[in-house]
């Protein structure tokens, strides 16, 4: 089971280094003067299509490697699903490339499948037997069916933005680039979480408090300096940094102060690293990336968003609402619970539902259809990130 653990990593590590080039390739293609009908015909993009498949195919040796090592698929603990999630939104990135020809799209996917990847790194890859309300044929099929449907949606995402980016006004401050800029802003904070947990992991940093939960004393480990303490806790170690305060009390779930504290420095760093963008760019990130748009076309990004939600969200509602009803029914013997993942599933569901009858029947296209495109993924994020790590659950991985 080793050397399959091993091949799987090396395959994993290769395609996100594969999808790192690709992105350059892409990069290069926006200046990219010959076109056919607005499509690149260029070196570059053909290079960056190229290794973006052959970074998916081993990405889906890695997947294939560690199911056979683990027995199971491996979806079952939040690094394996969030990592089969990257994979998802390449595998939907390739299908719409050859549909429409649309190389910028691979400058920002590519980065939002990387930053997905990276982040799923930060947790344990350990492989651990499945409870039993996992050892079901309905966890594969009903967890990579959500995560596929997710993967197209995401795509509407990355074309929304780049749509806004293109269209809005960046010359003043206004609602609409400050909003924008939120957005990217965002996004820097999952490099900064990615960036200063790799760098204390590399420090082997451990911090490790006591604290009660009821009768019986617990430890909490921490591997990034203690900024927030668990709640009513005594610091065992020595020669860490002492905490500046209290995780607060209402805050509940396994390992919640660690959970909190590591928010706490995914902001500092995130905005450390946004503000550095900042004084080296001496403007806002999406006034900078602008003018590297100009090749884009506006009626091309609105009608790729359109497609994504359109394949997405049949996808996303057999996965995430039919496929889970069933299996809750076989686990639980219950269709529906009002578990948080339960609530925030359907939540996504009606968000998207009303995308589709404001953009059909409404006629909201262009600004408007991409801003509700990334509130999506915002939603879809939320209920990946803070339901699974906050908010306890039966679904949850907190």
């Amino acid at each position: 089971m080793g050397d399959l653990l091993s091949i799987s990593s090396t395959m994993l590590y290769t395609a996100f280094i594969l999808y790192l080039i690709a992105t350059f390739f892409f990069g290069f293609t926006i200046r990219d003067k010959h076109t056919t009908n607005g499509q690149p015909k260029g070196l570059a993009s053909k290079l960056g299509i190229t290794l973006t498949i052959i970074g998916f195919i081993a990405q889906i040796c890695y997947f294939i490697t560690r199911w056979i090592a683990s027995g199971h698929a491996p979806v079952s603990n939040l690094f394996e699903f969030m990592t089969f999630f990257g994979m998802t939104i390449v595998f939907a990135f390739v299908i719409l490339y050859f549909i429409y020809r649309v190389t910028v799209l691979g400058l920002f996917a590519l980065p939002v499948a990387m930053i997905i990847i990276a982040y799923a790194s930060m947790f344990p890859t350990d492989i651990a037997p499945l409870v039993p309300s996992l050892q079901s044929h309905w966890l594969y099929i009903h967890v990579t069916t959500v995560s596929l449907g997710q993967g197209i949606l995401a795509i509407s995402f990355v074309t929304g933005v780049i749509y806004l980016i293109k269209h809005i006004d960046q010359s003043s401050i206004n609602l609409k680039n400050v909003s924008l800029e939120l957005v990217l802003y965002s996004l820097v904070l999952f490099i900064g979480f990615i960036v200063i947990t790799t760098t204390f992991n590399a420090m082997d940093y451990n911090a490790t408090f006591e604290y009660k939960n009821g009768s019986r004393t617990l430890t909490a480990e921490y591997h990034l300096p203690a900024i927030a303490s668990p709640n009513d806790s005594t610091l065992i170690s020595e020669g860490v940094m002492t905490p500046w305060f209290e995780t607060p009390g209402w805050m509940h779930g396994a390992d919640a102060g660690r959970k909190f504290n590591t928010l706490i420095w995914s902001f500092i760093t995130g905005t450390v690293i946004y503000g550095l963008l900042l004084l080296i760019l001496r403007k806002r990130i999406g006034a900078a990336i602008q003018p590297l748009l100009n090749n884009a076309k506006l009626d091309l990004l609105d009608e790729i968003t359109y497609r994504s939600v359109a394949i997405g969200f049949p996808v996303f509602t057999l996965g995430g609402l039919i496929f889970a009803s069933i299996w809750a029914q076989e686990a639980w013997g219950r269709f529906w619970g009002w578990d948080p993942k339960e609530v925030w599933a359907l939540i996504t569901w009606f968000f998207y539902a009303a995308f589709l009858h404001l953009r059909l029947s409404r006629g909201w296209h262009g600004e408007k259809s991409s801003w509700l495109a990334v509130g999506g993924f915002a939603i879809i994020m939320f209920n990946l990130i803070a339901v699974n790590l906050i908010l306890a659950g039966l679904h949850s991985y907190a």
